[in-house]
């Protein structure tokens, strides 16, 4: 594990290192292996605090709810203010420290695991080493991490070591879709959800990429590389599992038949819409409706 900071904890700061057979057992349990904490806290106004590591030996999330500090990877320095998250993957060499003047307010968490790579990609941009991400102070990315740190009080008992590593895996899951949530709103000539908006209004008839693409000013071929970049699917794909959601909505909900529901998402031959569905959904709408009514 990489060496903490040992910067002087005043009595509301937390320091919490995961006792050497406490992090066997989360790297060996089925349920934790994947992803799991080995040390986490929270310094406030934390005056005087700095951290160099040349060697990185896990993965670090930082996470700023006030005032200012820096952080230097490869000779680049960036600002951190209040909201930003700060990614520093294993073996990423880094300096950070907090200024003299409005010494930040941080919560950490060192952590590591079989697909601790995998929670992070999302976060990086293409050849990105690290990152620091814009997030704003979030309420729920702050439980998290309160949560995370009680295991600390619990005697070291497992079954809060298995729920706070899971707790870790949600929060690195939302800190992607909070990632796209302000990609977004500083992309101003993409506008996603207005792109959203057309899906909606067009789901119970066909939609074409160059339809799509009009509504936010861009070429198709543009469009739909910015698209894909920003949610990880083609627009038409998206659109298609938007149209089968609401198949699998109607199925449960009404009596309707298979056909008029197709009908209703603007499938006129019911054949292809149920060969779609299966496609997509797995099984068809008849063996979705029967399983669903048991």
């Amino acid at each position: 594990m990489s060496i903490t900071s040992q910067w002087p904890l005043p009595s509301d700061g937390i320091r919490f290192v995961v006792p050497e057979f406490m992090v066997q057992h989360l790297g060996e349990n089925s349920l934790t292996r994947e992803c799991y904490p080995v040390a986490l806290g929270y310094y406030p106004k934390a005056f005087g605090h700095k951290m160099e590591r040349r060697v990185h030996q896990d993965h670090l999330l930082i996470y700023c709810t006030g005032g200012e500090g820096t952080v230097h990877i490869d000779a680049c320095k960036q600002v951190i203010q209040a909201g930003d998250i700060i990614i520093l993957p294993r073996g990423v060499a880094h300096q950070y420290q907090t200024t003299r003047k409005n010494p930040w307010s941080i919560y950490w968490i060192h952590f590591t695991g079989l697909l601790a790579n995998d929670f992070l990609h999302p976060l990086l941009a293409d050849n990105q080493t690290s990152a620091v991400i814009p997030l704003g102070l979030q309420a729920k990315i702050i439980n998290d991490f309160e949560t995370m740190l009680g295991v600390r009080q619990t005697g070291y008992n497992r079954r809060n070591f298995i729920h706070a590593s899971n707790i870790l895996r949600q929060l690195l899951s939302y800190l992607s879709i909070a990632l796209l949530r302000t990609t977004n709103r500083e992309s101003a000539f993409f506008d996603i959800d207005a792109v959203h908006a057309l899906m909606q209004e067009k789901l119970h008839g066909q939609l074409g990429l160059e339809e799509l693409a009009r509504r936010v000013n861009l070429s198709k071929y543009h469009f739909s590389s910015r698209y894909k970049t920003l949610t990880g699917q083609s627009p038409i794909q998206h659109f298609l599992h938007l149209k089968m959601e609401h198949a699998c909505y109607l199925l449960d909900t009404s009596g309707s038949s298979i056909k008029d529901i197709s009908r209703n998402l603007g499938y006129e031959d019911s054949y292809y819409f149920s060969r779609l569905f299966k496609k997509i959904i797995g099984v068809s709408p008849r063996q979705y409706r029967q399983l669903k009514r048991g």
